[in-house]
C-alpha cells in the first residue's frame, strides 16, 4: 500500500537524519529514490523524476534564496539592525522596550534567514538588556519571537517560499495573509508570553557576550535601515494589494505585478542596498559585490535541503502516492488545513529541523490543493506554523536559543520550546480564522 510505503519512507528520513546523523540533502535523496522505487517505478524514471522534481523547485527559489542572502548580507554588515534599534529605543523608552525590540526582530527578520538574523541581533539584546537592566528573556524573547514568525510565515523565507512553489501558492499574496497573520502571532508570543518570564534571571555568557557597538556616527541612519530592510516587502504587498483593487488588463496593474514579482522585487532592494548600505558608506562597488558572493556561500546548503524536498514531492505525485493520500483523506472530518498544520507538526517535533518538516509535509499535502477547495496560500501557512511547534532537543535552534541566554535545559523548555509552540498554535488559529473570509 502507499500510504505504508511513505511511512517507511519517513521513518527511513528520520532514521538517517537522527539516528546516523546523514546530511539532511542526502537523506531526502536517499528517501525519495527509496519510495520511489518502492511504488514500483523503473531506474530510469526514478531518476528523471528526482530531478524534475528538483529543477522546478529550484528554478524559480534559486534566484529568490541568492538575491535574498545578498540583501541580508548587506543589512548584517552595515550596522542597519543597530540603527533601528537605537532609534526605537529612544521612542518607546525603557518601559516599553519590548514593543522596541519586537518591531526592531520584526523588520530585520524579513530579509534575513532565521540564524543570520539571531546572530546579528543577539548582541543588541545584550546590550540592551545591560543598559535597561531588564531581564534578558523579557528583553529577548519578543525579537526572538519576530524572528520566528518572519521565518516560518513570510516570502522571500525559504520555508515559505518552498512551500508556495509545491503548492503553487501566489508568492505576493502568501505574504499578504502572512503579514495579517503575523501581528497578533507575534504580539501574543513576543511581548505578552515575554512579561511571564521576568522572573528567569539569567545573564549572558561572558565568551559570548561582547558589548561593543559601532559609533552612532558610522552607522545607515534610521530612515534608510527600515527603508532598505522594508523593500520587498513593500513592493510584494503592493503587488498582491492591487491584484485584488485594479483590474487585470490595466497597465498600472502590470507594472505593479512586473515590480512586485519576488525576484524583480528583491533585486531592486539589493541594488538600492548596494548603494545606500556600500556605497554610500565609503565601500567599493568591488568590495560591495565580494561580500554578496560571501553572503551566497552561506544558503549553499539550504538551496541543496530544498532542492531534495522538491525531488520527494515530485515522487510522490508521480508514482501516485499523493493520489492515493487525497483518496485515503476524502472521508476525514479534518480542515485541510489542520491535516497539513498536523503532519509538519508531527515531522518537526520527529526530525528536529523546521525547514525539512515543512518540505516534507508539504510533498505529502500537496494533492490537497487540487482536490479540495482550499486556499493553497492558507495552505502555506498552515504547514509553516505547524514546523513551528514545539521545537526541543534534536533541533539545532533549541541549543543556539539555549547556549546563548545562558539556560538551563528546563529554562530553555519554559522559554524558547514554548515560544515556538504558541507561535505554532496562534498560527493555524489564525489560518482558520481567515480561512471564514478568504
Amino acid at each position: 500500500m502507499p500510504i505504508i510505503i511513505i511511512i517507511a519512507g519517513i521513518a527511513a528520513l528520520l532514521v538517517l537524519i537522527m539516528a546516523l546523523r546523514v546530511n539532511a540533502f542526502i537523506s531526502l535523496l536517499i528517501v525519495s529514490i527509496g519510495v520511489g522505487l518502492a511504488e514500483g517505478m523503473d531506474v530510469s524514471t526514478v531518476v528523471g523524476t528526482v530531478q524534475k522534481g528538483i529543477g522546478n523547485t529550484l528554478n524559480f527559489l534559486a534566484p529568490i534564496l541568492g538575491l535574498g542572502a545578498m540583501l541580508g548580507g548587506l543589512i548584517a554588515e552595515s550596522g542597519a539592525a543597530q540603527s533601528i534599534t537605537n532609534r526605537l529605543t529612544h521612542w518607546f523608552g525603557e518601559k516599553r522596550i519590548q514593543w522596541a525590540m519586537l518591531i526592531t526582530g520584526f523588520i530585520v527578520g524579513i530579509p534575513l534567514f532565521y540564524s543570520v538574523g539571531f546572530l546579528m541581533l543577539i548582541p543588541i539584546i545584550f546590550a540592551v538588556h545591560t543598559s535597561t537592566r531588564q531581564p534578558l528573556l523579557y528583553v529577548g524573547i519578543p525579537m526572538i519571537a519576530a524572528l520566528s514568525v518572519t521565518h516560518g510565515f513570510l516570502p522571500p523565507h525559504p520555508a515559505p517560499s518552498s512551500i508556495a512553489v509545491i503548492y503553487g501558492a501566489d508568492i505576493s499574496m502568501t505574504l499578504l495573509y502572512g503579514l495579517i497573520l503575523a501581528v497578533p502571532t507575534v504580539i501574543i508570543a513576543g511581548p505578552v508570553f515575554g512579561r511571564t518570564l521576568r522572573k528567569i534571571n539569567v545573564t549572558p555568557r561572558k565568551d559570548l557576550f561582547k558589548p561593543t557597538e559601532t559609533a552612532p556616527d558610522k552607522l545607515p541612519s534610521f530612515g534608510i535601515a527600515v527603508m532598505t530592510c522594508l523593500i520587498p516587502v513593500l513592493l510584494m504587498g503592493t503587488a498582491a494589494i492591487a491584484k485584488l483593487t485594479i483590474p487585470e488588463a490595466a497597465a498600472a496593474a502590470k507594472f505593479l505585478a512586473f515590480i512586485g514579482d519576488p525576484i524583480i522585487s528583491l533585486l531592486i532592494a539589493v541594488l538600492i542596498a548596494t548603494y545606500t548600505l556600500g556605497v554610500s558608506r565609503g565601500k567599493t562597488l568591488t568590495q560591495v559585490m565580494e561580500g554578496l558572493g560571501d553572503s551566497v556561500k552561506a544558503i549553499a546548503m539550504i538551496m541543496l535541503i530544498i532542492a531534495g524536498g522538491g525531488a520527494f514531492k515530485q515522487i510522490l505525485t508521480d508514482s501516485g502516492a499523493g493520489d492515493y493520500i487525497v483518496e485515503a483523506l476524502k472521508g476525514s472530518a479534518l480542515s485541510p488545513l489542520v491535516l497539513a498544520w498536523c503532519i509538519a507538526a508531527a515531522l518537526r517535533i520527529a526530525l528536529g529541523s523546521a525547514t525539512v518538516a515543512a518540505l516534507t509535509a508539504a510533498g505529502i499535502a500537496a494533492p490537497l490543493v487540487g482536490a479540495t477547495d482550499v486556499s493553497p496560500e492558507l495552505l502555506v501557512l498552515a504547514t509553516g506554523a505547524g514546523s513551528l511547534t514545539f521545537s526541543q532537543v534534536n533541533d539545532t535552534g533549541f541549543w543556539l536559543f539555549k547556549e546563548y541566554f545562558n539556560l538551563s535545559i528546563t529554562e530553555t523548555f519554559k522559554s524558547w520550546t514554548a515560544m515556538e509552540t504558541i507561535v505554532s498554535i496562534i498560527g493555524l488559529i489564525g489560518v482558520l480564522l481567515l480561512d471564514a473570509f478568504v
